[in-house]
């Protein structure tokens, strides 16, 4: 939809900053940067973050871009599920998260290993396609679409909420630290420059696979009719390397996904299990597995579109944390300079999240807030916010 502005597009991703916040307020929970406002609310939105990459949306979406992709290609070859798309769909999620289950149960080092072992072969994979795809466009780029023709780079941001990577990185932070604490790193600011430079080097594999995909979608737009990543990646592999590509792609990307599925579905149901002692580990894990399953089944535009209003009320609060989080130092970590920022930004951010699920609903706001337009009415309020804050704490201190 960016069009020959897919470039601007792509710079709308925010991960990386995720995992440095959290290096440094030296944290060593998933709570640290919430906790700043307030206890209850670090519990509250860190559930909620753990609910939405795990059993509402992203474990789902594994499993619906997995059919997608190593399914739907093949459905014309089975006879009795041609033009049963909804029974292939729900027989496919049986067998995948029955996989998942049961890997939960018990991950041990399974998540680790398959990672080292399929993460290579997706990226090569993925390289193989995309040099084809240099090589030899299958289109040409489009004209840029609504907002992406006058605001590419702040639409790039918003879109970017439904990869889930910075609220992601927010929580599973943390293992990027005890990673560099567990070889003998103590200092705080040598963990900062150490995970400064991982993070470049994540950012710049990051970047080129994003980029990569980025210009796939933009000269392919005028070439197929396609308008799902997991369809599109499916469509174009399909039409370089036939029958086999589309095969290989499938395979890797399903081996991919279930142990995504396996550690997210895992990761929750430890969390909750130490929030609820009483709800058992095992019975979490079945309860998120049986869950994810349901929603699986809506297909992955149903599950995009349930996900818009959440990540609408959630990104800009957790994007404004991971900013005061880099700024703690210069207002000496007051709680107030948190506690109001967030509140300015939560009353917007809610506001956004019942406008995505009802685009007739602005009963909080009847004036229109700054950069209300591009998806980002809550900066603003969020600066206001910011600087009542240090008011506050400038008095309490007084």
């Amino acid at each position: 939809m960016a069009g020959d502005y897919w470039f601007f597009n792509l710079w709308g991703s925010l991960p990386i900053l995720g995992v440095m916040a959290i290096t440094y307020v030296g944290s060593d929970d998933a709570e640290g940067l919430s906790k700043r406002v307030h206890p209850y609310f670090a519990v509250g939105l860190t559930a909620l973050t753990y609910l939405t990459i795990g059993p509402f949306f992203a474990v789902p979406r594994t499993g619906t871009v997995s059919y997608e992709i190593a399914i739907v290609p093949f459905l014309e070859y089975i006879p009795f599920l041609e033009e049963r798309s909804q029974l292939a769909l729900a027989l496919f999620t049986i067998v995948y998260f029955a996989i998942v289950y049961f890997l939960a149960l018990n991950p041990g080092k399974f998540v680790d290993r398959i990672g080292k072992m399929i993460t290579p072969l997706l990226l090569l994979v993925i390289a193989i396609l995309l040099i084809r795809v240099v090589a030899g466009p299958l289109g040409t780029y489009t004209a840029p679409t609504g907002d992406y023709a006058d605001f590419a780079l702040f639409r790039g941001i918003t879109e970017g909420y439904l990869t889930m990577d910075t609220i992601a990185a927010v929580v599973f932070g943390i293992i990027v630290v005890k990673a560099i604490k567990d070889l003998g790193v103590t200092d705080q600011k040598l963990i900062q420059k150490t995970a400064w430079k991982a993070g470049l080097v994540a950012a710049i594999c990051l970047g080129t696979v994003y980029t990569g995909l980025g210009y796939l979608g933009a000269v392919s737009a005028s070439a197929i009719t396609a308008t799902e990543g997991a369809q599109i990646l499916a469509v174009v592999s399909g039409e370089y390397f036939g029958l086999m590509g589309n095969m290989l792609l499938g395979l890797t990307i399903l081996f991919a996904c279930i142990p995504t599925a396996t550690g997210l579905i895992s990761s929750c149901a430890i969390y909750f299990n130490k929030q609820f002692p009483r709800a058992s580990y095992k019975q979490l894990v079945l309860g998120f597995t049986l869950f994810s399953a349901v929603i699986s089944n809506f297909g992955l535009s149903r599950i995009i579109e349930f996900s818009i209003p959440v990540l609408s009320f959630i990104y800009p609060i957790v994007i404004v944390l991971i900013f005061l989080a880099f700024l703690d130092k210069l207002f000496g970590g007051k709680k107030s300079v948190y506690q109001v920022t967030v509140l300015f930004t939560g009353i917007v951010s809610v506001n956004e999240g019942l406008m995505a699920a009802n685009e007739n609903w602005n009963y909080l706001f009847w004036l229109p807030l700054p950069f209300a337009d591009i998806g980002f009415a809550w900066v603003v309020p969020a600066a206001v916010g910011f600087v009542i804050g240090l008011l506050v704490s400038f008095m309490r201190g007084k």
